[in-house]
Formats: structure tokens, sequence, C-alpha cells
């Protein structure tokens, strides 16, 4: 298989997606930051210094899937319809669960946009904690779904697809 952002020489280039028709795209992105559970009850209880992590974290995650086109070199830009960032304690396993789904209806998908979104939130969680916890780390950041184009749906993780499909009906 080619890789189709380096031209015949080798060189990096952006594709040309003009082309391609539009469709309904999605993906959903997860990851995880993993903490000592002292660090998570305080985020629960909201008394981490520099405020509401998990809000704070969720419109840094939204902000970033906009801005993906410009932090990732041979991105598209695009207009997104819609993004979701979704922050949820796991007392059980000491962690925050990070999911991001992004859409759009165009020429090319979203899936740097969701990873993105997830990373940034991740990065975000960890900048408002790390005076209480140094240790944190963010893990398995990743595609679980995506959906749209020539490659139609990719499954990874069959729980997000299940919840577009609820959500979006049938790609």
């Amino acid at each position: 298989m080619a890789l189709t952002h380096v031209d015949d020489e080798g060189r990096a280039r952006m594709v040309d997606v003009g082309d391609k028709p539009d469709t309904r795209r999605v993906a959903v992105a997860r990851g995880e930051v993993h903490m000592r559970p002292e660090t998570l009850a305080l985020i629960e209880a909201n008394r981490i210094a520099k405020g509401d992590v998990l809000t704070v974290a969720q419109v840094a995650g939204v902000m970033a899937a906009k801005e993906t086109g410009r932090l990732i070199p041979l991105c598209h830009p695009l207009s997104l319809t819609s993004v979701d960032v979704r922050l949820t304690t796991r007392p059980e396993a000491s962690r925050v669960d990070i999911e991001a789904t992004a859409a759009t209806t165009g020429k090319t998908g979203v899936e740097m946009e969701a990873l993105v979104a997830v990373s940034v939130a991740a990065l975000t969680v960890y900048d408002m904690c790390k005076a209480v916890d140094r240790g944190m780390r963010i893990e398995n950041v990743r595609l679980a779904f995506k959906t749209g184009g020539r490659s139609g749906e990719i499954v990874l993780e069959e729980d997000a697809a299940a919840a577009v499909r609820g959500e979006e009906g049938e790609p």
C-alpha cells in the first residue's frame, strides 16, 4: 500500500481531495489518564486549585479539534459539524477516561480531529493536576471507530460503533 502523504520523490505533501465526494464522516477516539486515587478524589470533589478539571479539559478538547488543521502539518482544515468530548472518572481503576466524537460532511475524515481532542483533553487533565500528582500517565490514545468516505466503516471497538449508530442512525 502506498503512502498518500508522500510524493513520487519521497517528499511530504498534502493530499488533493478535490475530486472526492462529500460524505458524512464520524470518528470516535479514546484515551486515559491514570493517576493516584487521591488525585482522582480531588478531581471528583472539584478541589484542584486550578479549577474544574473535567469541564476545562472538555472545552480544551473541543477547541483543539477545531484547530487540528493548524496543529498537524498535512491535515486539511475541516468544517466540523460537531465535536463531543466526554470525560468519565473511573475510581475503580484510578483514572479518567476520555472519549471524543467528531463529525463533518466533507471530502476527508475526522479521525485526526477526534484524536487531537482526546490528546489535548488528556494533557489538560495532566496540566491542571500536576501540582498534586506528577506521576500521572496518559495512555492508550487510539481510534475506536470511523465511518464515511471510500474506506467506509472501520470498527476497532464495537461499543463505539454501536454508540454512533444509536446517535446517528445507520451510517
